[in-house]
């Protein structure tokens, strides 16, 4: 397709026609490009042909097959279905076709396909986390809309679109928002482009109604929180006489320090053995007051409570052996290998509510950043997440199967919690911790490759029970700018730690102090 957009009558010029259709683009997207002023309604009403826009599902498959976000076994057909049938009937200037792509080959396809199909532009779902389907679908040079199904696809989301904000990728848009509305206007700012305007027009144009959608921020002050943070000598003190036990694979052994951090491997077969050795009497008793103390247990039985209070005593068992006052288990991957049989989400909750550091996943890195967190503040948890952006509400939302419910420390007060199953595969027990509202909150990820230090603040405003995707979902109001928020996921990856607090002050010391930066991403 000639993105210049000469005007021409003669028959073979089909796709020329398109750009300049009468159907209007929302009053944000009036005006995105100096051509639209002198396009002319009139021929492109003559030509009686509609902009072609092709929907692409990027996705494992219909009905999700395995453990992922949303969760195994979800229905995305009556969500391809709403989104299909809504643009279709509030974008009647378009004519929408769709398709599905699990990967980049059968994106390929697609556009080999559409060579000879008459399409003008492309809409990206990710509707699971990390499919590449829209770095292919964007070598088109078409228009691409790219939008994030919340609680579904918003890993891959927000790393791929930091990715084409990072490389100037010129014919991407994007869409982040939980209202539907907002979507309905960004694809109405295809018909920049079919009135004449370039694919960056249009870029822009979605730009300005996403920010245009975004509300104003809200009343950012906060309820009371003091605290002494430790001083910064001494947080070096206490971070180099702590220890990280990662747990990866089957191997064990030393391993390198992390910001000045001692690490050592574990293996999942010690583990093992010390969740098979766990007492069962202690072990009922610590799940019997789970039970009580939870304020719902939703679908566990007390046979998967008692295996997991086992994993969380053979957990402390391990950390006592090893001196270390902090661990991290490839938990996914170990349970699904048969390495380990219990999550390790109840007994990282606990280990989180005594100010030890029980971190997911084997990251290293933000177990570090835990660690800091906890001796910054002289005990407070950080709570390890995969980030939402909803630009619908203002709002980055910390979702993860793994929170403390003692948010102000060992010796603070605790919020209501629920046990639930880990949600992306339904199976096991992990929290749904209902998080305390209207204090503020700072966000950190510690790189020491790149001795820098990623830091926002946001104030709490809710939590968001949506049953999709991890169990405790604390969202916050960022302080600063929501748009800059979309801007490092593809250099940092997608978990970043929460910590209840106002950190900025000893975290930009103790930067200083490490020879570090700190890098504000909001």
């Amino acid at each position: 397709m000639d993105k210049g957009g000469m005007i021409s009558g003669c028959a073979c010029c089909r796709m020329n026609r398109r750009r300049f259709l009468a159907a209007g683009c929302g009053a944000a997207c009036a005006g995105a490009a100096g051509l639209l002023a002198n396009a002319s309604p009139l021929f492109a009403a003559a030509s009686g042909e509609k902009m072609r826009i092709r929907i692409v599902y990027s996705l494992h498959a219909p009905v999700q097959p395995g453990p992922d976000w949303p969760n195994k076994g979800f229905d995305f057909r009556p969500v391809m279905d709403r989104v299909s049938a809504g643009l279709a009937k509030q974008c009647p200037q378009f004519e929408f076709v769709s398709s599905m792509a699990a990967g980049a080959e059968q994106a390929k396809k697609i556009l080999d396909d559409d060579k000879s199909a008459g399409i003008d532009g492309y809409i990206v779902e990710q509707l699971n986390c990390w499919n590449q389907v829209v770095q292919t679908i964007a070598t088109s040079g078409k228009p691409v809309l790219y939008v994030d199904f919340q609680y579904g696809g918003s890993g891959g989301f927000l790393v791929y679109t930091a990715g084409f904000l990072r490389n100037r990728t010129a014919n991407v848009g994007f869409v982040a928002s939980s209202r539907f509305e907002d979507l309905v206007e960004a694809v109405k700012c295809f018909d920049v482009v079919g009135k004449g305007g370039s694919v960056s027009d249009f870029v822009a144009a979605t730009a300005r109604v996403r920010t245009a959608g975004t509300p104003k921020a809200g009343d950012m002050a906060c309820k009371p929180d003091s605290f002494k943070p430790l001083s910064t000598q001494d947080t070096l003190q206490r971070l180099k006489e702590s220890k990280i036990l990662a747990v990866r694979d089957q191997n064990s052994g030393p391993a390198d320090s992390l910001v000045s951090i001692p690490m050592e491997w574990v293996s999942f077969a010690e583990v093992n053995e010390a969740w098979k050795a766990a007492d069962k009497d202690a072990s009922r008793a610590v799940a019997n007051l789970w039970r009580r103390n939870a304020a719902a247990v939703i679908d566990i039985s007390q046979e998967t409570l008692d295996t997991s209070a086992a994993m969380y005593l053979g957990m402390k068992a391990v950390l006592k052996k090893h001196g270390a006052n902090a661990i991290t288990i490839n938990c996914l991957g170990g349970f699904y290998g048969g390495h380990i049989h219990a999550y390790p989400c109840l007994g990282f909750h606990e280990l989180n509510n005594e100010g030890l550091v029980g971190a997911c996943e084997c990251d290293t890195r933000s177990t570090a950043t835990m660690l800091m967190e906890n001796a910054i503040t002289q005990g407070r948890p950080g709570y390890i997440s995969d980030p939402v952006i909803d630009t619908a509400k203002r709002q980055i939302i910390y979702a993860h199967c793994v929170a403390s419910n003692r948010v102000f420390g060992p010796k603070g007060p605790t919020n209501p919690f629920a046990i639930m199953t880990h949600s992306e595969d339904r199976q096991g027990a992990s929290v749904r911790s209902i998080l305390p509202l209207g204090y503020m909150t700072t966000t950190l990820e510690i790189d020491q490759g790149r001795k820098q230090i990623l830091f926002h603040q946001g104030k709490a405003v809710t939590n968001d029970p949506d049953d999709r995707a991890c169990r405790t979902k604390l969202a916050v109001e960022p302080v600063g700018d929501i748009e800059k928020l979309f801007t490092m996921w593809d250099q940092w990856g997608w978990h970043r730690v929460t910590c209840y607090g106002d950190l900025k002050e000893p975290v930009f010391a103790l930067a200083d102090a490490m020879g570090y930066k700190v890098v504000e991403e909001a």
